[in-house]
């Protein structure tokens, strides 16, 4: 077993010493083994597809194991790639198998007015996708519908493709080539939408240990919301949360630059932020080199050529142990900019970043603009407190400093936008583990030459403690203000939850634009299907003085066809609000497909198959095989060592998985396929007798119509057979010699004399 693909392995008699074996291994499993490039070059073939040669390899060891079907190769580490638990060399990476996906992200919401007009809101998004060898076709699209219930009905609506692009990775540069439409994903410059094409190294493809992070992002709701994170207005997350506090850090680690978060209420009211993603000191590893090359033209919303053809580079270089270098341009007709920057690990003190750009700009009816950008950042993890802080970081830029995107409006003779000053982000983590404590804290500030100042932050606490009897209670405080315009958003939110039969009672207390909300409720989890669901009611009180109830109720629970999820809120007086969500997809390829949940931007997954038969749970219940019996596993880690497992607890009866684990490790946006070995059928004790009244010898094997093997003789032909079906027709075979038997029809676990012919 190799990279858990299955290959067959030739075993003959060596030419010199009879009484040796010798065990042919062909090209195509020697580069899956994972041996290193130096090892390689010492295999030798006589033929394309002769026996591969290793006794250039020294310390090599081949020994068949035949009681187990299989063949330990032993190698010593110094011939191998770099692995560990949760990593494998690109010589075990799958490319998946063609296929065609769409994943989907639904969000839907009825509100029904006291005085004023019923209304229904409807959002979508999502990928569309086919799968090619190492190539992937992709399209994200997303749209909105709009109704308005009045004498006379109103409707919006719109549906566009955001971008339209392939891509696929070069193992062997660490790299990923894309080609179509795509955005700049720059750890110096800011994103812009472009058509041509790229190629950046992509730390994914690296050992877990040398990757980068993603950003998190923190809220807090004030009803049953939905948050979208998006990019230019691309939407790039989005998920429905019920009301308080929120975190997202799920987010794609190659997201960069500055983020735009929305917290849309049931009741209609938009809070918006802004989240910069910029790294942590850009620290590159010694002796490696991380590169970014874009070339092409910027192009609209609308997909039009928005601007002239450019060139965008981008590198770091690891220089030792203590310094990185990095820097990157772009360079256009009428534009140009440059940037140059320095990283130092600082060891036990952190580490820090700066670096300076400058941009050079020239108009057909203004002056030309020419402006230098600094930028300063620091981390550092406290290990002995168990805590975290990141100055990522500060930035100033002159006045005259334009960014490719500000450069384009101004082009364009559209200057509605915002000259950026000052930006500077902190956040703060710690843990306090004596006291089962965490605090989290983040502030980032940002100044315009002309426009007010925007600057956000937020403090959350959360401790879980014990109170005689009662155990587990946990408390959670939350602060947060928004400065957006100058239009001044100020949150508070206080929970305290105990454990109450299956679930949790809980008290919380939201302040926010001078309204109180104090909530009372009850949720709870059910582990056998994933579900939970919360009820709430409580008081709002409105900086007038107007009191009104509330209610509200949240559903969520992942299906095998969608992750959905429901819920109502009500306003006493005011109005009242349904939702509801789908996320999910449905994917399509020779061996078969289903529709499935989860699935976002085309992402990587995994088709299972178990023979055909259904309602077998894999992974805890996370797939559920179809009629046909293959099942979709959804947002799989690519480039990750991953496993899947059938439940076996939950087999049903006269069912048996004799292959009930497999692994796999998937490239970006693949689609893997992997077969469990599931048997489904009667069983049966059987002695099976030649047509001469002998037995077939000790160890000869029984197998089905499909080649599984479902039993093996022992002692006077008696065997265990499992899987099999009335009237099947079974083969007995041992060396090259055969026999062919039939099921009879007998109920499971009968004892039967089988006649083999």
């Amino acid at each position: 077993n190799v990279s858990s693909d299955d290959f067959s392995v030739m075993v003959f008699p060596d030419v010199q010493e009879k009484q040796k074996t010798q065990i042919c291994l062909t090209k195509e499993i020697i580069h899956k083994i994972g041996f290193t490039n130096e090892a390689l070059e010492l295999v030798s073939y006589s033929t394309e597809n002769a026996c591969a040669d290793l006794r250039e390899i020294t310390g090599i060891e081949i020994k068949p194991v035949l009681g187990e079907g299989r063949l330990s190769i032993q190698v010593p580490t110094s011939w191998l790639e770099y692995s560990d638990a949760t990593w494998s060399p690109s010589s075990h990476w799958d490319e998946g198998i063609a296929g065609f996906m769409l994943d989907y992200n639904i969000s839907s919401t009825l509100t029904s007015y006291n005085h004023r007009d019923d209304a229904d809101y409807t959002t979508y998004n999502g990928s569309a996708g086919f799968n090619y060898g190492a190539w992937r076709l992709r399209s994200d699209y997303q749209g909105y519908r709009q109704n308005s219930f009045t004498n006379k009905k109103s409707q919006s609506e719109d549906l566009s493709l955001s971008r339209v692009y392939a891509y696929r990775n070069i193992k062997s540069w660490r790299s990923t080539l894309s080609v179509g439409e795509n955005y700049i994903f720059s750890d110096i410059f800011d994103s812009w939408k472009y058509i041509g094409f790229g190629l950046q190294s992509d730390d994914r493809m690296l050992p877990p240990k040398l990757r980068g992070y993603s950003q998190q992002i923190t809220g807090i709701a004030e009803t049953n919301a939905q948050v979208r994170v998006s990019q230019q207005g691309r939407v790039l997350y989005e998920s429905s949360v019920p009301a308080g506090n929120f975190t997202i850090s799920d987010l794609d680690t190659f997201i960069k630059g500055k983020l735009d978060v929305e917290i849309i209420e049931q009741n209609g009211k938009i809070k918006t932020f802004q989240v910069d993603t910029a790294n942590v000191p850009f620290l590159t590893r010694p002796g490696q080199v991380r590169y970014k090359f874009s070339t092409g033209r910027p192009i609209n919303y609308d997909h039009d050529v928005d601007g002239p053809g450019f060139v965008h580079t981008e590198l770091s270089w690891g220089v030792n142990n203590h310094w990185s270098l990095y820097g990157g341009g772009v360079a256009a007709e009428n534009y140009g900019a440059m940037s140059v920057g320095i990283g130092r690990d600082l060891f036990q003190y952190g580490a820090l970043s700066a670096d300076v750009t400058q941009s050079v700009a020239s108009f057909k009816h203004d002056a030309s603009q020419q402006g230098k950008s600094w930028r300063f950042s620091y981390s550092k993890e406290f290990s002995d407190i168990n805590a975290e802080l990141s100055f990522a970081g500060y930035r100033f830029s002159e006045e005259k400093f334009l960014t490719m995107n500000q450069f384009l409006a101004k082009s364009r003779n559209d200057d509605w936008f915002n000259r950026e000053k000052e930006l500077y982000t902190i956040t703060f983590n710690k843990n306090i583990t004596g006291l089962n404590t965490s605090l989290s804290t983040q502030y980032s500030y940002q100044t315009y030459w002309n426009s007010k100042e925007r600057n956000y932050y937020s403090l959350s606490i959360h401790n879980s403690f014990d109170v005689l009897d009662y155990k587990h209670i946990s408390t959670g405080l939350s602060l947060s203000r928004t400065d957006y315009n100058g239009q001044i958003d100020d949150a508070f939110y206080f929970r305290v939850s105990l454990p109450f039969s299956n679930g949790h009672l809980s008290y919380s207390n939201n302040i926010s634009d001078n309204n109180i909300s104090q909530q009372v409720g009850y949720s709870s989890y059910n582990k056998e299907n994933s579900s939970s669901y919360s009820l709430n009611a409580g008081v709002n009180s409105e900086g007038s003085g107007n009191t009104q109830g509330t209610f509200s109720a949240y559903y969520s629970r992942p299906l095998k066809w969608s992750n959905i999820s429901a819920n109502v809120y009500s306003s006493e007086g005011n109005y009242t609000s349904f939702g509801a969500s789908a996320t999910g997809g449905i994917t399509l390829t020779t061996k078969g497909g289903g529709l499935h949940s989860g699935g976002f931007n085309g992402s990587t997954r995994l088709l299972v198959d178990t023979n055909g038969v259904e309602n077998i749970t894999i992974d805890n219940g996370k797939v559920k095989t179809n009629r046909w019996g293959k099942g979709v596993l959804t947002n799989v880690p690519s480039y990750y060592r991953n496993r899947a497992s059938v439940d076996v607890k939950k087999l049903l009866e006269n069912t048996e998985a004799k292959r009930p684990v497999v692994e796999f490790v998937l490239t970006e946006g693949a689609i893997g396929y992997r077969k469990f070995e599931i048997l489904k059928g009667i069983k049966l004790y059987a002695n099976i007798r030649l047509s001469d009244h002998k037995y077939p010898p000790f160890g000869a094997s029984v197998r089905n119509e499909n080649g599984v093997e479902i039993g093996i003789v022992s002692d006077q032909g008696l065997a265990w057979i499992t899987g099999v079906s009335p009237d099947e027709d079974m083969l007995i075979q041992w060396g090259n010699k055969s026999c062919k038997a039939k099921v009879p029809d007998v109920t499971s676990g009968s004892e039967v004399i089988l006649p083999c012919i």
